[in-house]
């Protein structure tokens, strides 16, 4: 999304493989791709310095390794976006990686060591009702990310089906959300645990997440988000559009997962493990509990849950300093819509609405 708050969409078409498709995107995006990594202080001050030192090289090569081995054509894909933008792979490298990597960077205890990168991101809102099939999600993340995201439409190589993707400047598609004209949706939640509950050189979650655009059905997504061993842990929000099903999958370390299905009682989900029994940073109990207040039962009251602001200190829609929700987005089973909303979506301001299939 630009500064403007206007979305930028790159429709890819059907490429070859995974490397032409990544070139494709990297030549589109290159001028925003390099732009966030000049301002992206994440990589600036915490990744590219670890990069040179000792303890990296042995890190790096293990998640290249892993993730290379079991998603060729994705790593293809991120060298693709390299070369397409001109940006170094090493630097595309580390942010595709950051999640896996920031929780062995060294703390320095003296005030004056890095600063650590906030996990208090997105928050949905869940609703399988007789009336109602949504999900609401707002899209949070770090102030270097405004006006360094983008839609990515792509055919896959065989033709027979295609995703559209929300993509971060540099990154693989989508660590945020995306659907397939195969009736599959996601939207995703950050669920930081405890460093020991982390596994080094594993499966990165932006592997994942790009693997789930490709799922044929709700199993076969449930399939690539429970059967790699990843590195980290993520929460998924699954939707079966024609079944008319939605789903949200915790996973963690050691092939660890659990399952619940949103029904017509709300369920809200922030950046904790809720199901999973996983020992983490508790980070989101400030927005937890403010949604536990608000009654919601409709489309406009999902919208309102995720604009509201009462919580000085931690708001579920959130306009910084570090931290913003960089847009809203709401899946709709029933009328086979996404819709993207800028601004506080309390407002209503439509950005863009896509057909599902």
């Amino acid at each position: 999304m630009g500064a403007d708050g206007e979305l930028d969409v790159f429709d890819a078409g059907r490429c070859a493989d995974g490397y032409a498709l990544g070139l494709a995107v990297g030549r589109r995006f290159a001028n925003v791709i390099r732009s966030r990594m000049r301002q992206d202080l994440v990589l600036r001050d915490q990744l590219l310095p670890f990069a040179s030192t000792a303890k990296a090289p042995p890190l790096l090569a293990a998640l290249q390794a892993a993730n290379r081995e079991r998603y060729p054509r994705y790593w293809d894909e991120l060298v693709g976006t390299a070369d397409g933008s001109g940006v170094p792979l090493l630097h595309v490298i580390l942010l595709n990686f950051r999640k896996e990597i920031l929780p062995f960077i060294p703390k320095q205890g003296d005030g004056h060591g890095r600063e650590e990168e906030p996990d208090g991101d997105c928050s949905d809102v869940l609703i399988v009702s007789d009336s109602t099939a949504i999900a609401a999600h707002n899209e949070d993340g770090n102030v270097a990310l405004l006006g360094h995201t983008y839609l990515v439409r792509a055919t896959l190589p065989d033709g027979l089906s295609s995703f559209t993707a929300y993509t971060y400047a540099g990154e693989l598609p989508s660590c945020a959300f995306g659907f397939n004209s195969n009736g599959v949706a996601f939207t995703l939640d950050s669920v930081p645990p405890v460093n020991d509950e982390i596994v080094a050189g594993a499966i990165a979650r932006n592997f994942v997440s790009r693997d789930l655009l490709e799922a044929k059905n709700l199993d076969d997504a449930m399939r690539r988000i429970c059967s790699p061993g990843v590195s980290v842990g993520h929460s998924y929000n699954l939707m079966d559009v024609r079944g008319r099903r939605i789903v949200n999958v915790e996973t963690a370390s050691g092939n660890r997962f659990a399952v619940h299905e949103a029904g017509a009682t709300p369920f809200f989900h922030a950046n904790m493990y809720r199901h999973l029994q996983v020992k983490q940073d508790e980070n989101s109990i400030s927005r937890e509990k403010r949604a536990a207040q608000c009654s919601v039962d409709s489309k406009e009251t999902a919208l309102s849950l995720l604009g509201d602001t009462a919580d000085d200190k931690y708001p579920i829609y959130m306009t910084g300093p570090t931290l913003h929700t960089l847009c809203t987005v709401l899946v709709d089973l029933d009328k086979e819509t996404v819709t993207i909303y800028k601004g506080n979506p309390k407002n209503g301001e439509m950005a863009l609405v896509l057909p599902m299939l």
